[in-house]
């Protein structure tokens, strides 16, 4: 008796991220009480760190001059510099606060609680943060090769999710079309 094999590739199914807007994200800050729980999540979400790469960083990592966070060995142990907003990010909060007195699943519940009060999202979590960075960077303009830059992709194709995420822009370039 011969066996068969069905060997269909199933393609693998791709869902959008979900993102938090500026708005959406202020709002949440509001309601954070405690001062490291609310600069984790700006790091999050203004510089597009994971949790893990947040949570290992320290004082020396910033660069002051230069307005950088060094990030050491991210995600497939991968070394890379990404910007940070004096706007949003106070040095007076670096010297304070960092090292994160926190763990990573302490900071994953913290963030989880604020979004269902606020917002009342179930789809939110923590890592929405850097994928919110993303989209938004590109939806004001920002080169796609940069955001791989500060994201830590290898490849140009692991960033282009983010295209699809917010389709704002182009909507908005489809209406001036028309």
């Amino acid at each position: 008796m011969k066996k068969t094999y069905d060997l269909k590739s199933e393609r693998k199914k791709r869902k959008l991220p979900s993102i938090l807007s500026e708005e959406d994200f202020i709002k949440v800050l509001k309601v954070t009480k405690l001062k490291h729980h609310k600069l984790a999540f700006k790091l999050g979400f203004f510089c597009g760190l994971r949790i893990s790469e947040i949570t290992n960083l320290k004082k020396n990592d910033f660069d002051r001059s230069r307005r950088l966070i060094f990030v050491r060995q991210g995600k497939g142990k991968k070394d890379r510099y990404v910007p940070y907003p004096l706007k949003f990010i106070k040095q007076s909060e670096i010297d304070n606060l960092i090292p994160i007195n926190c763990g990573v699943r302490a900071l994953e519940i913290a963030f989880k609680r604020r979004i269902l009060k606020v917002l009342k999202r179930e789809d939110i979590h923590f890592h929405s943060l850097r994928h919110s960075f993303a989209t938004n960077l590109l939806s004001k303009g920002s080169p796609i090769t940069d955001v791989q830059l500060w994201l830590g992709h290898s490849r140009l194709s692991t960033t282009t999710i983010y295209l699809h995420a917010s389709p704002d822009s182009a909507l908005q370039r489809y209406e001036e079309i028309w």
